[in-house]
Order: structure tokens, then sequence, then C-alpha cells
């Protein structure tokens, strides 16, 4: 059993559960930029098909997939970029300057690219200690030396105080697609096999429990690690992964939604085998939230033949974290562009995207 405990509440401190956690109710129009628009789901959704797709429309950044893929004379370059605006600043198991290296590692590897350069962008805020900085700086570092990549240029910018939260991070980068690699949305095809890389919910919840000031009986840290290791050795091993997606900002929902949508086939998830741990499904009842939906950063979904499933399996057993991984899923060939989740009493629901945010300022 999970309980928690919750620190009485200060002034300024955030919403309770149940209250600042809701998500917003929908409306036919905005006018102006809500919370819910920074989510993944819904609201995110409709910013990026009704002002930045018409706007930059292109081959490479209409392939919707985590990075694009460009061509620079025989060689082909796995471009990607990310902000992040995490609350609180440190966590367990993490921090925002290592959620930004990883972040930003593990779209690159989501192309099949070997990452190898990022850049880094800081907003700082009048009155930041700089001993705060200097700790998000060598997180950084750490992370981009466990990741093998190296950071080479950035810049910085200082707004006044109480306009900036602090810190903010943004990061690109940079790394090769090695030949004969076609990993995308595009290629996932109708008997394709879902294989999860391992359990879900830990990065939102680690978060959620500092923010909230939340303890829980069983200790819960982030998964944010970087992805790059365990997919290169599933690609130099097994040659027929058809695409991958890292789950951060809506979850692993979010993700199979997005995938769903941009190849036009149906997905459909047993949640029986969707791997959650105790302490997170626990966390994740008493806040009145969906394991599916909540973010990670140490997680991906990958999308292979059904025949050959099992090699795939045993390769990601022995380099995935967070493992074991799962079968989660098949793809079946109805147009419906939807995903299909099988529940635990064996009925089939749609899963939707959030209308809003169920976690705010996660990554």
């Amino acid at each position: 059993m999970v309980s928690a405990s919750k620190a009485p509440a200060q002034a300024g401190d955030p919403p309770a559960p149940g209250s600042g956690l809701q998500c917003p109710v929908p409306i036919a129009e905005r006018s102006e930029i809500t919370i819910g628009h920074g989510g993944g789901g819904r609201l995110t959704e409709e910013l990026l098909d009704t002002i930045f797709r018409p706007a930059f429309s292109n081959p490479a950044l209409d392939t919707r997939h985590d990075g694009a893929i460009l061509h620079a004379g025989a060689a082909r370059l796995a471009f990607t970029t990310d902000a992040h605006v995490v609350s609180p600043l440190f966590f367990p198991g993490g921090d925002i300057g290592k959620v930004a290296v990883n972040g930003t590692v593990n779209d690159l590897a989501m192309c099949g690219a070997r990452p190898l350069w990022l850049s880094a962008g800081f907003i700082l805020e009048e009155g930041l200690p700089l001993e705060v900085l200097r700790r998000v700086v060598t997180s950084m570092k750490a992370a981009a030396s466990a990741a093998g990549v190296s950071i080479v240029t950035g810049d910085t910018k200082v707004v006044e105080r109480g306009k900036g939260d602090g810190l903010y991070v943004t990061t690109a980068g940079v790394g090769v697609v090695p030949e004969g690699v076609n990993i995308g949305p595009a290629s996932i095809e109708p008997g394709d096999v879902v294989i999860l890389s391992g359990d879900i919910g830990r990065h939102g919840m680690a978060v959620m429990a500092v923010r909230e000031g939340m303890a829980f009986e069983g200790p819960i840290e982030s998964d944010c690690a970087p992805l790059a290791a365990s997919v290169a050795s599933l690609l130099e091993e097994y040659q027929e992964v058809h695409c991958m997606r890292d789950l951060t900002r809506g979850g692993l929902a979010t993700a199979l939604i997005e995938l769903a949508e941009t190849r036009g086939l149906e997905i459909a998830v047993d949640e029986r085998a969707v791997p959650v741990c105790e302490a997170v499904r626990g966390a994740c009842e008493i806040l009145g939230l969906e394991p599916l939906y909540v973010a990670n950063e140490g997680r991906f979904i990958c999308f292979v033949p059904e025949s050959s499933a099992l090699s795939a399996l045993a390769i990601l057993s022995r380099t995935a974290r967070g493992g074991p991984p799962a079968i989660i899923g098949r793809v079946r060939a109805s147009a419906s562009g939807e995903v299909m989740l099988r529940r635990t009493v064996g009925a089939e629901r749609i899963l939707s995207r959030l209308s809003g945010e169920q976690l705010p300022r996660i990554c």
C-alpha cells in the first residue's frame, strides 16, 4: 500500500492536488496561450496545426519525427531542438540540466542517429544564485560525458527579477545517421509489434512529489537517462526497427496517439502488459492521474516486425535502462489512426489526447 504525507501549506505554495492538477475545460476558440498548450496533448497539437506547421511546412518538418533528417553531401544528419522549463530545477534522479542534455540526445537517438554535438542556451533570471547555475552546468557536463556528446556552442540572456522563474535552458543537437538506417513514422507497418523499453511514469511523479511536498512509502526517482547506447546496440545487432519514439511530456499514451495519427494505422495496446512500478501506480492513484499520460525521460517504444520481435526484446533486455522491456501492443491494418487500449477487465476503449496539462512544467 502506498501512502503520502503533505507538508502544511505555505504562502506561495503550488495548488494542492485536485485543484491545480486538473485539466482546463476545453473551449471552442482561444485567443491566447494557456498552460495546457505546453502539455503535448490536444492543445499542443492544435497550436502546431494552426500556427507552426502552416507557417514552416517543408518535407523535413512534415515527417513529424523527433528530429529532422538532413542531407549534407553523402552524410545524413539528424537535427533536433528542445526547450526546458522544469519546475523545480532539482528533483530525485535529476535536474533541469540533466533533462536538457538527455532529452536532446534521446531525440537524436530516436532518429537512429549517433548523437555528436549539442548547443545550449540559458535564460537566466536576475537574482538566480550563481551556485544554482554552477550545479546545473556541472550536471550538464556530466550528462554530456555519459552520453558521449560535446556541448560545442551556446548563448546566455538575463531577464529582470520575477520574469524568468530562475532558469530556462534550450538545447539543439546534431547526430549522424548510419547508412541503411531509415527510422520514422512512415515506416510503421500493419502487424508490427510495439516494444516498451521499461516501466513508465517515474519522471513525472518524481518531479511532482517534490513540487507538491509529498512523501511516498516507496521512493520515486526520475528515469532521466540517455538512450543512445541502447539504441545503437539495437541497430547494430538487429536491423529491422521501423520506428522509435521516446516518451516525454504526454507519456506513453500521447506518443502512441501521435504515431497512430501520423501513420494512419490503428495501434492496439494491452494495459496489463504496460509495466508501472508499485510506487508510481500508488502515487498516481492518490493524485488521480493516469500513468499512461505521465512524463518519462528515459523510456522509449520501438516498432518491429512481429516475426523477429523476440530478437529485439532480447537485445533490449540486455541494454535498456528501466527494464525488463515488454511487448505491449501491435499495429492493425485499420486506417482509423486511433489507439485502442484493452483494459484489465478485457474491454477496449480509445485513448484520446488530453485537452490540457496533467503535470505542467515537467520537461
